[in-house]
């Protein structure tokens, strides 16, 4: 059996990884005991209570992940927070061809380092939100009581705006993930050195060329079955 090899990037270490799971489980927690609360299809979940203990559970764990990102990698977390509000005119180029980017073409595109424009915009709009709606929630859990009609009101508002633009933020991330094939960055922290090459080839240009960093996987590929001749007409008859 012929076979090829694959260079595969490292794009998340193994502790990112785990950071970025947790806060995505406890988001969607988050977002569906919200929604048991405002939208009559998933009332069911809010009897009891349940859902109210489960929500403030997943709080928890959604507001301490960026806590648990710094302990185990500081320098990943201030990097991408830095990256993420710096901007060069490259990344304003880049936005220019976001349409095309959309339907899956990368060609006509400025080259990028590690987080490309688009997902700048996308993590920083998550940064915010993240500040905006935990602050609310916390505001709503713990001072609710003297908030006052008016405030309640106002926290309310941000804390479900805030969720709802995340919640838009996430279907555009998973969006992207599929439609470029990105899925084994946040599986396996690795990703085909052609997609490093399509998408971040200033960042893999920076990378040293050995493992772990860069590495080789041989692939086995499986042999086309033999189809049978056509038959000639005479054949066919005889």
């Amino acid at each position: 059996m012929a076979s090829q090899t694959t260079r595969w990037v490292l794009r998340y270490r193994l502790g990112q990884r785990v950071v970025h799971w947790l806060h995505a489980a406890a988001f969607f927690v988050l977002l569906i005991t919200g929604l048991a609360l405002i939208w009559p299809p998933l009332s069911f979940l809010a009897a009891g209570g349940f859902s109210r203990l489960l929500h403030r559970a997943a709080a928890i764990v959604f507001l301490l992940t960026p806590v648990l990102y710094a302990l185990i990698d500081f320098k990943g977390l201030k990097d991408l927070v830095r990256d993420s509000f710096t901007y060069t005119r490259q990344d304003f180029e880049w936005l220019k061809g976001f349409p095309a980017y959309f339907l899956g073409r990368t060609s006509h595109l400025p080259p990028q380092g590690r987080i490309n424009a688009g997902q700048k915009i996308h993590h920083a709009l998550t940064i915010i939100s993240y500040v905006t709606v935990s602050g609310s929630g916390l505001v709503l859990w713990l001072g609710k009581g003297s908030l006052g009609p008016a405030g309640l009101v106002a926290a309310t508002i941000v804390h479900d705006l805030s969720m709802a633009v995340m919640a838009v933020l996430t279907i555009g991330h998973i969006y992207f993930t599929f439609v470029y094939d990105a899925l084994p960055a946040m599986t396996t922290g690795y990703v085909t050195e052609e997609y490093a090459r399509m998408e971040h080839p200033l960042w893999l240009a920076s990378l040293p060329p050995e493992p772990p960093y860069v590495i080789e996987v041989k692939e086995a590929i499986p042999e086309a079955a033999e189809e049978p001749l056509a038959l000639t007409g005479d054949e066919a008859a005889g």
